[in-house]
């Protein structure tokens, strides 16, 4: 199925037609899966996922506006968005007995305060540094280092080559090299 047949496929969906967006998730649906049991150990969880991210894209059908844009790209954005969320939803949910907490103490493996505070305010200049970056630097940024895209994920959901993405990568890590505060990278 070539761009231009998903794109009249999204038109119709967009226009009411149930068997168009069908013909739209056989296209996409295991490739979606592909893309998220990659990043989720449980089988049914990335079902679950998957599932979702289809009827997000259903409920949200009318919102897509990019003629002669990539659908599966959209799709695989929805898709990072759940994953990120079920990760970030899964850190919440996790307790550590407190004997854990004393046993891994009596070893030695708990950071004490003072490298504790300061792995914080590192990685609260990261952040900061990365918000001042030009926003196709940023996007690359977050794509590859906190969404943990490869290089060709994150070119297919900015829209660009595999090189143009090196370079952009390249240019935004020289830049928060720049804008980092050397107190960051080097403790005193």
């Amino acid at each position: 199925m070539t761009g231009s047949d998903v794109s009249a496929l999204v038109a119709r969906a967009q226009a009411g037609d149930v068997e168009a967006f069908g013909l739209v998730y056989d296209r996409y649906v295991d490739e979606v899966f592909r893309f998220v049991s990659r990043r989720v150990t449980d089988r049914q969880m990335a079902e679950d996922l998957t599932s979702e991210t289809f009827v997000r894209a259903l409920r949200n059908l009318a919102a897509y506006r990019r003629p002669g844009g990539d659908f599966g790209a959209w799709l695989t954005t929805i898709a990072r968005n759940l994953v990120a969320n079920h990760h970030a939803s899964y850190r919440q949910r996790i307790e550590v007995p407190v004997a854990d907490i004393r046993d891994a103490t009596q070893v030695g493996q708990v950071d004490d305060a003072a490298q504790t505070a300061m792995d914080r305010l590192t990685h609260e200049a990261l952040l900061a540094s990365v918000e001042q970056l030009v926003e196709h630097q940023r996007q690359c940024i977050v794509l590859r280092f906190l969404r943990e895209l490869s290089i060709e994920e994150t070119a297919e959901v900015m829209g660009r080559t595999p090189g143009a993405i090196k370079a952009i990568q390249h240019k935004a890590l020289r830049a928060l090299r720049g804008l980092l505060p050397m107190s960051a990278v080097m403790p005193a």
